[in-house]
């Protein structure tokens, strides 16, 4: 005598249906610091490479001859034309606040942001802009004040010497990026610390 059995289709219970939300909440939660990880590191490679291209036109500026027009008193002799490096610029934007964890747009006003400076100071003499939103605080300074001083395994330039820094709160949550390039001259000529520095720092 056979007999047979039927098999109902049965639903999920509370519990599996509580699991797979868990887990595809997981799985959500890891996706989304991904994308931030990735976006961080995509803003960190834009400041690097906005660093070195600033040290790069440093270093064209420097290597151009300026006429300073100037007459010696004691023996009438024009001054020669000369090497000099282009002075500190004012960081820009002016205040850090203005970039931690928000865009800052730069103005186009004259003397303001990129345009302020002159032809021997400042962004006009480097001649360098960014007219695009930007995560980071840009400075170049000359001789000190330098955004890397003080941090573990920093770049040390001497007196006669500059520093092109990016300093961004990318979160809002008090974490620093610095990313900066230093270089000096030496015998009238300038050499570049051999790679781009970068420090991460909690407040």
């Amino acid at each position: 005598m056979s007999s047979t059995t039927s098999v109902r289709g049965r639903g999920f219970t509370l519990v599996e249906v509580m699991i797979v939300v868990a887990i595809a909440g997981v799985l959500a939660a890891l996706a989304i610091v991904g994308v931030r990880n990735h976006l961080i590191t995509a803003k960190t490679a834009e400041a690097k490479q906005t660093v070195g291209v600033i040290t790069r036109i440093a270093i064209n500026q420097y290597e151009r001859e300026r006429d300073i027009a100037q007459i010696l008193a004691t023996t009438g002799v024009a001054s020669a034309n000369t090497h000099i490096l282009c002075t500190s610029a004012t960081p820009v934007p002016l205040l850090f606040a203005s970039v931690q964890g928000t865009k800052y747009q730069p103005s186009n006003a004259p003397g303001d942001d990129f345009n302020s400076g002159s032809t021997l100071a400042g962004w006009q003499c480097l001649g360098f802009s960014i007219s695009q939103p930007i995560y980071f605080q840009y400075s170049y300074q000359v001789g000190g004040s330098y955004v890397s001083q003080g941090l573990p395994g920093a770049p040390l330039p001497s007196a006669a010497g500059f520093e092109v820094g990016a300093v961004g709160d990318l979160r809002g949550d008090g974490q620093r990026y610095t990313i900066a390039r230093t270089g000096e001259v030496r015998d009238g000529e300038i050499a570049t610390s051999t790679a781009i520095y970068t420090n991460i720092d909690s407040d």
